[in-house]
């Protein structure tokens, strides 16, 4: 007498449940890996006074830096942000995941031109 197996038992799951099982699985991993995506926006403009680059963010409280340069401003940016998000709580300090920064910069200069 034939004896069906439970689906627990690979070989008898179609090639349809094998897709559906494989693709929620893939969807429940991106959702996790989405979940742990934070992103901050940080504004920046040159300080012509200064003659430094001035970062600050209304994202995260506390973030204010400058730098020589747009490079090194965004290396400081780097360092800076998942400690600040970490005393704001926003994040645990044994969080894993990405965070992303969108660095908008501004600079205004006037050229004088001779006649």
């Amino acid at each position: 007498m034939f004896k069906q197996r439970p689906y627990s038992d690979r070989s008898q799951l179609t090639i349809f449940q094998i897709c559906a099982i494989k693709s929620l699985y893939i969807i429940s991993n991106y959702q996790h890996f989405m979940a742990q995506q934070i992103t901050c926006q940080v504004e920046s403009f040159w300080d012509a006074e200064a003659k430094v680059w001035v970062a600050t963010s209304a994202d995260l409280p506390g973030l204010a830096t400058e730098a020589d340069t747009i490079e090194a401003l965004s290396q400081k940016l780097r360092e800076m942000i998942p400690e600040l998000m970490v005393l704001n709580q926003i994040i645990s300090s044994d969080y894993v995941g990405n965070i992303e920064f969108k660095l908008t910069s501004y600079r205004q200069e006037e050229i004088k031109v001779a006649s």
